[in-house]
Protein backbone atom coordinates (compact mmCIF):
# COMPACT_ATOMS: atom_id res chain seq x y z
CA UNK A 1 0.00 0.00 0.00
CA UNK A 2 1.14 4.02 -0.85
CA UNK A 3 2.09 6.16 1.81
CA UNK A 4 0.15 9.02 0.81
CA UNK A 5 1.40 12.38 1.71
CA UNK A 6 -0.74 15.49 1.04
CA UNK A 7 1.55 18.70 0.29
CA UNK A 8 -0.89 21.35 1.91
CA UNK A 9 -0.89 24.69 2.98
CA UNK A 10 -3.69 27.60 2.82
CA UNK A 11 -1.23 30.22 2.67
CA UNK A 12 0.27 30.89 -1.02
CA UNK A 13 3.84 31.29 -1.61
CA UNK A 14 4.65 28.35 0.41
CA UNK A 15 6.48 26.38 -2.05
CA UNK A 16 4.22 23.47 -2.27
CA UNK A 17 4.79 22.62 -5.53
CA UNK A 18 8.49 22.67 -5.35
CA UNK A 19 8.68 20.65 -2.54
CA UNK A 20 6.49 18.18 -4.06
CA UNK A 21 8.28 17.69 -6.86
CA UNK A 22 11.70 17.45 -5.28
CA UNK A 23 9.84 14.79 -2.89
CA UNK A 24 9.43 12.83 -5.44
CA UNK A 25 12.49 13.07 -7.37
CA UNK A 26 14.21 12.58 -4.30
CA UNK A 27 12.04 9.26 -3.75
CA UNK A 28 12.55 8.34 -7.47
CA UNK A 29 16.23 8.64 -7.39
CA UNK A 30 16.25 6.09 -4.31
CA UNK A 31 14.80 3.65 -6.35
CA UNK A 32 11.63 3.87 -4.45
CA UNK A 33 7.99 3.50 -6.52
CA UNK A 34 6.28 6.99 -6.39
CA UNK A 35 3.30 8.86 -7.79
CA UNK A 36 2.55 12.32 -8.23
CA UNK A 37 -1.08 14.28 -8.08
CA UNK A 38 -1.79 17.70 -9.01
CA UNK A 39 -5.30 18.66 -7.54
CA UNK A 40 -4.23 22.35 -7.38
CA UNK A 41 -6.40 24.10 -10.59
CA UNK A 42 -3.35 26.79 -10.40
CA UNK A 43 -1.45 23.99 -12.64
CA UNK A 44 2.07 24.97 -11.78
CA UNK A 45 3.15 20.68 -10.86
CA UNK A 46 1.41 20.13 -13.96
CA UNK A 47 3.40 22.61 -16.06
CA UNK A 48 6.59 21.70 -14.62
CA UNK A 49 5.48 18.24 -15.58
CA UNK A 50 5.28 19.19 -18.94
CA UNK A 51 8.79 20.33 -18.55
CA UNK A 52 10.30 17.11 -17.50
CA UNK A 53 12.87 16.20 -20.59
CA UNK A 54 12.48 13.66 -22.65
CA UNK A 55 15.45 11.24 -21.53
CA UNK A 56 14.26 12.38 -17.27
CA UNK A 57 12.72 9.54 -15.29
CA UNK A 58 9.57 8.19 -16.42
CA UNK A 59 7.67 9.57 -13.18
CA UNK A 60 3.63 8.37 -12.29
CA UNK A 61 1.91 11.30 -12.91
CA UNK A 62 -1.97 13.11 -13.26
CA UNK A 63 -3.95 16.03 -12.17
CA UNK A 64 -7.11 15.25 -11.02
CA UNK A 65 -10.14 17.67 -10.18
CA UNK A 66 -13.47 17.26 -8.01
CA UNK A 67 -14.10 13.57 -7.53
CA UNK A 68 -11.56 12.03 -9.12
CA UNK A 69 -9.36 13.14 -6.65
CA UNK A 70 -10.67 10.55 -4.28
CA UNK A 71 -11.12 7.90 -7.03
CA UNK A 72 -7.59 8.21 -7.91
CA UNK A 73 -5.94 7.86 -4.88
CA UNK A 74 -7.90 5.09 -3.72
CA UNK A 75 -6.36 3.57 -6.55
CA UNK A 76 -2.95 4.36 -6.45
CA UNK A 77 -3.30 3.38 -3.04
CA UNK A 78 -2.87 0.04 -3.65
CA UNK A 79 0.33 0.18 -5.34
CA UNK A 80 3.63 0.55 -3.02
CA UNK A 81 5.52 3.02 -2.41
CA UNK A 82 4.67 6.71 -1.90
CA UNK A 83 1.58 8.79 -3.40
CA UNK A 84 2.59 12.39 -2.89
CA UNK A 85 -0.26 15.20 -3.98
CA UNK A 86 0.15 18.73 -4.40
CA UNK A 87 -3.14 20.75 -3.21
CA UNK A 88 -4.85 24.06 -3.77
CA UNK A 89 -3.52 27.37 -1.44
CA UNK A 90 -6.83 27.46 -0.09
CA UNK A 91 -9.28 26.06 1.85
CA UNK A 92 -11.90 24.33 -1.45
CA UNK A 93 -13.00 20.57 -1.61
CA UNK A 94 -10.33 19.57 -3.60
CA UNK A 95 -7.60 20.77 -1.03
CA UNK A 96 -10.05 19.20 2.02
CA UNK A 97 -10.08 15.87 -0.13
CA UNK A 98 -6.77 15.28 -0.65
CA UNK A 99 -6.16 16.01 3.28
CA UNK A 100 -8.74 13.40 4.06
CA UNK A 101 -7.18 10.88 1.88
CA UNK A 102 -3.63 11.48 3.43
CA UNK A 103 -1.72 9.25 5.74
CA UNK A 104 0.28 12.42 6.68
CA UNK A 105 -0.45 16.16 6.01
CA UNK A 106 3.31 17.61 5.08
CA UNK A 107 2.82 21.37 5.84
CA UNK A 108 6.12 24.05 4.47
CA UNK A 109 6.23 27.31 5.88
CA UNK A 110 8.69 29.76 5.34
CA UNK A 111 10.78 30.76 8.64
CA UNK A 112 9.26 33.43 9.16
CA UNK A 113 6.34 34.51 11.94
CA UNK A 114 3.53 35.55 9.01
CA UNK A 115 3.56 32.31 7.96
CA UNK A 116 3.33 30.45 11.24
CA UNK A 117 0.27 32.00 11.47
CA UNK A 118 -0.93 31.51 8.58
CA UNK A 119 -0.50 27.41 9.12
CA UNK A 120 -3.40 27.44 11.31
CA UNK A 121 -5.70 27.39 8.97
CA UNK A 122 -4.18 24.37 7.43
CA UNK A 123 -3.97 22.50 10.81
CA UNK A 124 -7.27 23.24 11.60
CA UNK A 125 -8.48 21.20 8.63
CA UNK A 126 -5.92 18.55 9.25
CA UNK A 127 -7.66 18.34 13.01
CA UNK A 128 -11.16 18.23 11.36
CA UNK A 129 -10.29 15.56 9.10
CA UNK A 130 -8.32 13.72 11.94
CA UNK A 131 -4.81 13.51 10.02
CA UNK A 132 -1.41 13.59 11.53
CA UNK A 133 0.83 16.30 10.12
CA UNK A 134 5.14 17.18 9.43
CA UNK A 135 5.63 20.69 9.42
CA UNK A 136 8.72 21.67 7.33
CA UNK A 137 10.69 24.89 7.34
CA UNK A 138 11.30 25.63 3.71
CA UNK A 139 13.37 28.65 1.49
CA UNK A 140 15.48 28.34 4.97
CA UNK A 141 18.20 31.43 4.98
CA UNK A 142 21.74 30.05 5.01
CA UNK A 143 22.50 32.85 7.65
CA UNK A 144 20.45 34.21 11.27
CA UNK A 145 19.18 32.83 13.62
CA UNK A 146 15.42 32.81 12.32
CA UNK A 147 15.13 29.30 11.63
CA UNK A 148 16.18 27.93 14.87
CA UNK A 149 13.98 30.96 16.31
CA UNK A 150 10.49 29.81 14.35
CA UNK A 151 11.30 26.08 14.93
CA UNK A 152 11.38 26.63 18.70
CA UNK A 153 8.28 28.82 18.71
CA UNK A 154 6.62 25.44 16.95
CA UNK A 155 7.52 23.01 19.36
CA UNK A 156 6.33 25.41 21.91
CA UNK A 157 3.18 25.18 20.55
CA UNK A 158 3.77 20.54 20.71
CA UNK A 159 3.53 21.24 16.50
CA UNK A 160 5.59 18.37 14.72
CA UNK A 161 8.70 19.61 12.73
CA UNK A 162 10.80 17.83 10.59
CA UNK A 163 14.38 17.90 11.25
CA UNK A 164 14.74 17.98 7.28
CA UNK A 165 14.79 21.66 5.98
CA UNK A 166 15.13 23.13 2.39
CA UNK A 167 17.57 25.79 1.60
CA UNK A 168 16.56 29.21 0.27
CA UNK A 169 18.65 27.52 -3.23
CA UNK A 170 18.38 29.20 -6.57
CA UNK A 171 19.19 25.65 -7.53
CA UNK A 172 15.60 24.13 -6.46
CA UNK A 173 14.48 27.39 -9.09
CA UNK A 174 16.36 26.72 -11.85
CA UNK A 175 15.65 22.95 -11.48
CA UNK A 176 11.84 23.60 -11.49
CA UNK A 177 12.22 25.05 -14.47
CA UNK A 178 13.65 22.92 -16.24
CA UNK A 179 11.10 20.16 -14.56
CA UNK A 180 13.32 18.21 -13.25
CA UNK A 181 13.96 18.00 -9.05
CA UNK A 182 17.56 19.13 -7.29
CA UNK A 183 18.68 15.32 -6.94
CA UNK A 184 17.87 15.16 -10.61
CA UNK A 185 19.38 18.12 -12.26
CA UNK A 186 22.68 18.62 -9.74
CA UNK A 187 22.58 15.59 -7.85
CA UNK A 188 25.91 16.50 -5.85
CA UNK A 189 24.73 19.85 -4.78
CA UNK A 190 23.75 21.05 -1.32
CA UNK A 191 20.06 20.97 -3.20
CA UNK A 192 20.15 17.36 -4.07
CA UNK A 193 21.33 16.24 -0.17
CA UNK A 194 18.15 18.50 1.20
CA UNK A 195 15.77 16.82 -1.12
CA UNK A 196 17.57 12.86 -0.44
CA UNK A 197 16.99 14.34 3.69
CA UNK A 198 13.98 14.90 3.29
CA UNK A 199 12.66 11.61 1.53
CA UNK A 200 14.48 9.85 4.65
CA UNK A 201 12.41 11.79 7.10
CA UNK A 202 9.02 11.02 4.92
CA UNK A 203 10.48 7.49 4.57
CA UNK A 204 10.67 7.31 8.92
CA UNK A 205 7.30 8.73 8.66
CA UNK A 206 6.13 5.76 7.13
CA UNK A 207 7.59 3.04 8.72
CA UNK A 208 5.20 1.11 10.62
Amino acid sequence: MAFVVAVASQKGGAGKSTVAANLATALLAEGIPVALLDTDPQGTLSRWHQERPEDAPALDFDAPAGWRVSQMVEKRRKAPGFLILDTPPHADADARRAIRAADLVLIPLQPSMPDVWAIDATLSVAADEKRPVALLLNRVPSQGRLRDEVRAHLRKRDLPVLSATLGNRTAFAAAFGRGLGAVEDAPRGLAAQEAHALAAALRREAAP
